[in-house]
């Protein structure tokens, strides 16, 4: 179907010409660069915490609160997009507003100094731009992908992204390490946000050349005509309303199930990072070596996982994913040697490749495309929440056990239990149409 003209985008070199072909090219291109980004900025948020002499809660709380504050900002999403009248457009500024928050990154890098406050404004800002596009980026994409495409394709673009974020973090890695050896650690840090975000820029300019359709015509056939001029309060009752439908379907068991294993993850997540660089003391080229070791194993599995995808459906791949993703934090403790914690993040790579392919195809597969927009908003809200709480209950645990390795090797251990305590939400996940347990 030819893009009206109004969502006609220009010409691209390098890329075929038009149609579906094109759209796959600049969206997969779109990923690359965003997992750059994500590689060699985001992930070294926290550890830029600790260079500036904080704490490891401080450290975690860089990683966890910023991402409560995009959840509640991006909740203005079904509303922007109803006023804009285009997912496209919503998407394409988010992203640029999330290269320009790099910006203040790499000032305090260069400056050497930035308070604990200022880190969690910059980063609620990148969080918030990166979660409000997200929804409408996913309605775009549900309308652009077929259906019979979607399994693989999205495995193949998740590998893409995976090896991304495994170049970016590398890169990042040597980076770091070669500033640290030469008395320049902070002005590594500011070359690495300032790559951030010209990648950020690329990923954008890749959006720009991509179409947005019109949604097929039954599903704008099962989609009551929007009204333009709805305020602020009709939206939030309509999403009210919307959440009261979903809650007993089986959206709504998907998502209480994956708002209480993030909580489970995010108990110790945060803490790997201090856990290494503070309590074992591992330079950042060890660290490098240990955390890349999982996204090049994500990148490794997908290809496989996409297939095993294809056999089971997205429902058994999370059960896979649900399932072995439970000791994995126990599996940090046994040994502090780089060589185990690499063979740990391989096997942990597959396990949550798994998990998040499985998660990534379900949201297609449970909501209906009329409500998928604000079922994600919600979900992210609620997946913001678990995030901070569980880094907040996993920090409060390691405060009051005095920040040593035993109270590691404690919230290591409780998370684990945790994520068991999730089988029962597990197995209340349905797809429509199932039977009922």
């Amino acid at each position: 179907m030819p893009a009206p003209p109004s969502r006609r985008v220009p010409a691209l070199p390098l890329v075929p010409k038009a149609g579906l072909r094109r759209d796959l090219w600049v969206t997969t291109a779109d990923a690359a660069a965003f997992s750059l980004m994500v590689g060699c900025g985001e992930t070294y948020i926290p550890a830029f915490a600790l260079a500036l002499g904080m704490g490891p809660v401080a450290a975690g709380l860089t990683a966890s609160v910023p991402v409560l504050v995009g959840a509640v900002f991006q909740l203005i999403t079904p509303l922007a997009v109803a006023r804009l009248g285009t997912n496209r457009g919503w998407c394409i500024a988010c992203t640029t507003v999330q290269a320009i928050s790099f910006v203040p990154f790499a000032w305090w890098a260069v400056r050497g100094h930035a308070t604990l406050a200022e880190l969690l404004v910059a980063a609620s800002i990148y969080w918030a731009a990166g979660m409000a596009g997200a929804p409408a980026w996913n309605s775009w994409m549900g309308t652009l992908i077929p259906v019979g495409m979607r399994t693989a394709y999205f495995a193949n673009r998740n590998r893409l992204g995976q090896f991304g974020v495994f170049v970016g973090f590398v890169l990042g890695g040597l980076i770091l390490q070669w500033g640290e050896a030469g008395g320049y650690t902070l002005l590594a840090f500011a070359g690495l946000f300032v790559a951030a975000a010209l990648c950020r820029l690329v990923s954008t300019m890749m959006l720009v050349h991509c179409r947005e359709l019109p949604a097929p015509d039954t599903l704008r056939a099962a989609t009551p005509p929007a009204r333009p001029a709805a305020s602020a309060g009709e939206w939030c009752r309509g999403l009210v309303g919307t959440l009261g439908r979903r809650a007993a379907a089986p959206s709504g068991r998907l998502v209480l199930y994956l708002w209480c294993l993030v909580f489970t993850a995010q108990f110790s997540a945060p803490y790997f990072t201090p856990y290494m660089l503070r309590e074992r003391g591992f330079s950042y080229h060890a660290f490098m070596l240990v955390i890349a070791t999982n996204f090049l194993s994500k990148a490794l599995f997908l290809p496989s996982l996409g297939r095993l995808g294809s056999r089971i459906g997205s429902l058994g791949l999370l059960w896979v994913g649900g399932l072995s993703v439970i000791p994995l934090s126990l599996l940090w403790l046994p040994s502090a040697d780089v060589s185990y914690l690499v063979a740990v993040q391989a096997l942990a790579g597959g396990c949550w490749a798994c998990w998040e392919l499985a998660v990534a195809l379900l949201f297609f597969d449970a909501v209906p495309h009329a409500e998928r927009t604000g079922v994600i908003t919600v979900y992210n809200v609620g997946l913001a929440v678990a995030t901070v709480a569980g880094a907040a209950a996993g920090g409060l645990l390691l405060q009051a056990m005095g920040e040593d390795s035993q109270a590691y090797v404690t919230v290591f251990a409780v998370s684990s239990l945790l994520r068991l305590a999730t089988v029962p939400l597990l197995r209340r996940v349905r797809l429509p149409g199932a039977a009922s347990a």
